[in-house]
């Protein structure tokens, strides 16, 4: 997450009062390029989220050498991509959501190292259908649950820590962090590095859960300045680990000064 991700916060309540529009839909006259109302007028676009700096696309017929290239099964000629530059962690668990609604299948996700020079990383997942419009729905439902998803992300000029839960992972889940299907899972990010370290020690002490495996600056991240828990098992036990794992986080960051959600705590 960039060091100045805190004024999102202010960016997002901004646009709540100035967008009167939904997301993709035809722009107000005088709407700016940015807000989620601005429609460039491409049938590839569906919208934006100015939460983590997000745009959702879609492309109806995928050009074949660069089908070939991406790897793609070939009955999906249709994707949806979803682009950010900052807050994987939100938009893996959008895109979980949005698999869960679609007939769509997530094919492809890499972790940029980019959050604006902040110590996270950015995001792109690219959906996988066989009619574009189950593409687009992918993507309309993930630019929504963005919001969401960002409730449990705290951060400062320091640094971020970083909360997920979901009582269900799909398939989203289970190919970026290999979460098993239909179980409970959670995650747990701490930057500076070390804060993760704690986090992810005081949330197994706290509940049986699996712990699933852990990222850091050298193994499973990009490089980046954090370290990642993940978790599985019961439901309960699972959102208590991670309940464990932000008291622990928050109480770090804090040390150097107020740490504000980026959005509303779901979890």
């Amino acid at each position: 997450m960039e060091d100045k991700l805190v004024d999102l916060v202010v960016q997002q309540v901004m646009n709540k009062f100035s967008a009167s529009n939904g997301a993709g839909s035809a722009p107000a006259p005088a709407a700016d390029a940015g807000t989620p109302s601005y429609n460039p007028g491409m049938t590839e676009f569906v919208g934006v989220n100015p939460t983590g700096e997000t745009i959702g696309i879609v492309i109806a017929n995928v050009d074949y050498g660069l089908h070939e290239k991406l790897g793609l099964d070939s009955k999906y000629r249709s994707i949806g991509i979803l682009s950010a530059r900052t807050g994987a962690g939100p938009h893996i668990m959008a895109a979980d959501e949005a698999v869960k609604a679609t007939n769509t299948e997530v094919v492809r996700i890499e972790l940029p190292r980019d959050t604006k020079g902040g110590a996270g990383h950015g995001s792109l997942i690219l959906f996988g259908a066989e009619e574009v419009s189950d593409a687009r729905r992918a993507i309309e439902v993930a630019l929504k649950d963005i919001d969401r998803t960002f409730g449990d992300v705290y951060a400062n000029d320091a640094g971020h820590i970083e909360l997920q839960y979901t009582a269900r992972a799909s398939f989203a889940v289970e190919k970026a962090f290999g979460a098993p299907l239909g179980k409970a899972f959670g995650l747990c990010v701490g930057a500076p590095a070390g804060i993760g370290v704690l986090m992810v020690d005081a949330a197994v002490k706290s509940a049986d859960v699996d712990l699933l495996s852990v990222a850091s600056p050298a193994n499973g991240t990009s490089y980046s300045n954090e370290v990642i828990g993940f978790f599985s098992g019961d439901a309960g036990a699972v959102r208590q680990a991670i309940i464990t794992a932000r008291e622990t986080g928050v109480k770090l960051l804090e040390a150097f000064g107020p740490a504000p959600s980026v959005g509303v705590p779901y979890i």
